[in-house]
């Protein structure tokens, strides 16, 4: 099984890997998946590993990961170089919890202004436009 040739036409890899034909064609531009040779005629057929593949990289992105880090896990993605790949997680969660705090502080002035917004009563000012305004 280990030596049969690649079988899935790019619309079916597609298919199979959850994507869509331009992402496929994409991530090759990117080096991220290697471009099959034309094995039969004019078309490129591709095998379960490239399915595999495109699964890591969504998962990667998934994650957070941008397309230069899911590169680098690629490369390591052997298994052997746990320590690497803990470094590249160890940033990605750096910025994950700088963005979630970044978000608790939206999500505070948003409750606080929506809050304002329900308190206001007739023809006064909107806190909420107020703000965005810069008042």
């Amino acid at each position: 099984m280990m030596n049969d040739p690649p079988i899935l036409t790019i619309g079916a890899f597609a298919k199979a890997a959850e994507v869509n034909v331009e992402t496929i064609r994409f991530y090759q531009r990117k080096g991220l998946l290697p471009e099959p040779d034309r094995l039969y005629g004019r078309i490129r057929r591709y095998g379960p590993e490239d399915v595999a593949r495109v699964r890591f990289v969504k998962s990667a992105q998934r994650l957070g990961f941008n397309l230069d880090e899911v590169s680098q896990l690629l490369q390591l993605e052997d298994g052997t170089h746990c320590s690497e790949a803990a470094e590249l997680a160890a940033l990605q969660l750096t910025d994950v919890r700088a963005k979630l705090a970044d978000l608790s502080r939206i999500e505070a002035v948003l409750s606080r202004l929506v809050n304002e917004c329900h308190a206001q009563r007739g023809n006064v000012s909107c806190p909420l436009i107020d703000s965005l305004h810069g008042s």
